[in-house]
């Protein structure tokens, strides 16, 4: 029953109103409206809120245009690709890389709306909810929690309802899915799927380990991002795990890095729904029964999606031969266009504040967030040019 997943679960529509009726009475959340909808006084935000009844609405009357403007201010474009790839009479469970903590999902979200397609609902972490008020926002956006921070006996037991909740979500309600292949961002940009999460995936159900996952209708989503506002912030927590190996960041780490991945430019961002990989699973169940072997050949089956559906832009060409001191792809970018990325560096370079700031580890960890994921398409593509990809 529905009953038993309360503490993690996405509101249902009959709780949208009252969860936006208290998030109206939230100043800090009325803030950020406002932030966003500068010319429309606050009684009239509230007058807005109170008239949305389901998730649906809300993300498409409040959600959208806001999405709408960043992307028309903060990048190139955003492009949702392979849409006829997706079989809507079917729920799919979407697994993406994970470059930005809101956005990722959010864009997402944002493009299946204009597109006239439902929107997901999207897993997230509950170290991200620093403040009461942003559970009740979350859940409304058709949020639901994954606990972090747990021991061991708890983490199976999260997992197993989680699992079980996701198969509800699915199969129940109706519902597709967007969760990250791993916990956090992979902040070099080298993205891989965590084992774990397909452990997880296939607690639902006492069946094999492939009929769980085959069950769940996996469609893997590439997404790139042409430039990551945060990759300066993450270059430093990299200097900052390295002088110090016990260092945590802080929730307001969090809240900045959530600030300025989605107020940062970011470039052209591209998304590239893949299919399902029920294929691919059928050729590992005939493959190996051994379930440690599977697990490792779905997780490698789906970073061969991901990397293989990378849109490559020149930084990453240029970042690419820096990284490898040789030129490769010079051919392929301009002297310009080199220029700008050098400028780009020494930029974000800047912005990294240290009391003992180590400018070339941190300008090299820079260029190998933008290296690795042509490094990655090029293990899938070794012989191929990605002039106009």
């Amino acid at each position: 029953m529905e009953t038993n997943f309360d503490d993690i679960r996405s509101y249902r529509n009959e709780e949208v109103h009252d969860a936006l009726m208290r998030l109206s009475e939230e100043k800090p959340f009325m803030k950020i409206l406002s932030t966003i909808y500068p010319f429309m006084p606050k009684e009239n935000l509230k007058e807005r809120l109170a008239g949305f009844h389901t998730s649906y609405d809300f993300q498409k009357e409040m959600v959208v245009p806001f999405l709408q403007y960043l992307e028309a201010n903060k990048t190139k474009g955003i492009d949702l690709n392979g849409v006829e790839k997706i079989d809507q009479d079917k729920s799919s469970l979407y697994i993406s890389n994970h470059r930005d903590i809101i956005l990722d999902s959010a864009f997402l979200c944002g493009k299946l709306i204009e597109k006239g397609m439902d929107t997901v609902e999207i897993a997230i972490g509950d170290n991200l909810l620093i403040y009461p008020w942003i559970k009740d926002l979350v859940r409304t956006n058709k949020s639901f929690i994954v606990k972090r921070g747990l021991s061991a006996r708890q983490i199976l037991e999260s997992s197993q309802k989680l699992s079980a909740y996701i198969y509800y979500t699915l199969h129940e309600k109706k519902q597709s899915i967007w969760i990250a292949q791993r916990e956090g961002r992979a902040k070099d940009s080298n993205d891989r799927t965590q084992e774990s999460l397909l452990k997880m995936l296939s607690m639902h159900s006492k069946g094999n380990f492939i009929d769980n996952l085959t069950e769940l209708n996996i469609c893997p989503i590439s997404i790139s991002y042409e430039y990551d506002p945060c990759d300066f912030l993450k270059a430093k927590e990299m200097q900052q795990k390295r002088d110090n190996p016990d260092f945590r960041k802080a929730p307001e780490d969090d809240l900045i890095n959530m600030q300025t991945g989605v107020m940062g430019y970011k470039g052209k961002v591209v998304y590239e729904v893949t299919g399902n990989i029920n294929r691919e699973l059928r050729v590992i169940a005939a493959q190996t029964i051994n379930k440690n072997e599977q697990i490792t050949l779905v997780a490698e089956a789906i970073d061969k999606r991901i990397h293989s559906n990378y849109t490559i832009f020149p930084c990453n060409k240029i970042a690419f031969d820096y990284y490898r001191e040789e030129k490769r792809f010079d051919t392929e970018y301009t002297e310009e266009e080199e220029k700008d990325f050098e400028k780009y560096l020494d930029f974000q370079m800047a912005k990294i504040e240290l009391e003992n700031k180590d400018e070339e580890f941190l300008r090299s960890k820079l260029i190998e967030m933008y290296a690795n994921p042509l490094r990655n398409k090029m293990e899938t593509y070794p012989d191929l040019s990605f002039d106009g990809d």
